[in-house]
């Protein structure tokens, strides 16, 4: 019998404020749940709007303590309705001055199960995200959840094979990368970057992207969410360029296996020959 597991993901678009924003994200996880989801992700910082446009000390009031802020707990209440694992991705205050971009992970029965913290911070126009952001420090965790072992990768992330790789090493089926990326900057890597990284680590990739252009910048947020298997092709189609949704596809998880065994990527590795990957 096919383990296949049903996963969502939501592109959205900003509603103004956080209490209909996490309201709305809700209202799409009940209907993912409807339609058979075990599992559901968001989009990068998804409570609010993406601040990072701007410089200003004022954006420090989305900031919450993962998992004791309220947006986590009303997650874990979320997944113990639904039944599903929830990926939630916040701007997270650890103490005063200590501030990750952070995505918290919660089982289908509405425990914490842990998070993962953004390890590479761009700084350039438009994305002025080291004014936030320390840098991730906890590695690359994946979580033993009720659908599989899921991982997380945030955004600019993306760029970087390293971390895909270690996912992989770590045991991840499936990875989902919450993103804030607009169309003048890496529309075209966008369909290029989590297919390659789906294929050189033979796993599922659920990349998702915010949508439309926000009150704070001139970004847009071109949409276009996916899920991606193990060969490097898409789930279904892929979400709209210019509006909100809702995706659910149901993904094999014995093609994981089955590419593992066809390609040997894993087995061919050379890690003794790598060391001058990780020298400053």
């Amino acid at each position: 019998m096919a383990n296949v597991v049903r996963a969502a993901l939501v592109q959205a678009t900003w509603t103004g404020d956080t209490e209909s924003m996490v309201a709305k994200h809700e209202e799409h996880a009940r209907e993912a749940a409807r339609q058979g989801a075990g599992i559901i992700g968001f989009q990068e910082v998804f409570n609010s709007p993406y601040f990072c446009q701007v410089q200003e000390p004022e954006h420090y009031r989305w900031a919450e303590p993962v998992p004791d802020g309220p947006t986590v707990r009303r997650m874990q209440e979320l997944a113990r309705e639904t039944g599903m694992v929830i990926v939630v991705p916040v701007f997270e205050v650890e103490q005063s001055g200590f501030y990750y971009n952070t995505a918290a992970v919660i089982d289908a029965d509405g425990s914490y199960l842990g998070k993962y913290r953004k390890h590479h911070i761009p700084q350039v126009k438009g994305f002025w995200e080291k004014y936030y952001f320390k840098p991730g420090n906890l590695g690359w965790p994946v979580f033993d959840t009720a659908v599989g072992k899921v991982g997380v990768y945030i955004c600019y992330d993306r760029h970087f094979p390293e971390g895909w790789r270690q996912l992989g090493l770590n045991g991840a089926q499936l990875v989902y990368n919450p993103s804030a990326t607009h169309r003048g900057l890496s529309a075209y890597l966008w369909r290029l970057e989590q297919p390659a990284a789906a294929v050189a680590n033979e796993y599922f990739i659920a990349a998702i992207n915010r949508v439309g252009v926000e009150e704070y910048g001139d970004n847009d947020f071109y949409g276009t969410s996916y899920f991606v298997d193990p060969r490097g092709q898409f789930v279904g189609e892929v979400a709209d360029d210019k509006s909100e949704g809702l995706l659910v596809r149901d993904l094999d998880f014995d093609v994981i296996e089955e590419v593992r065994q066809q390609w040997a990527f894993y087995r061919d590795r050379r890690p003794d020959a790598y060391e001058g990957l990780v020298q400053p």
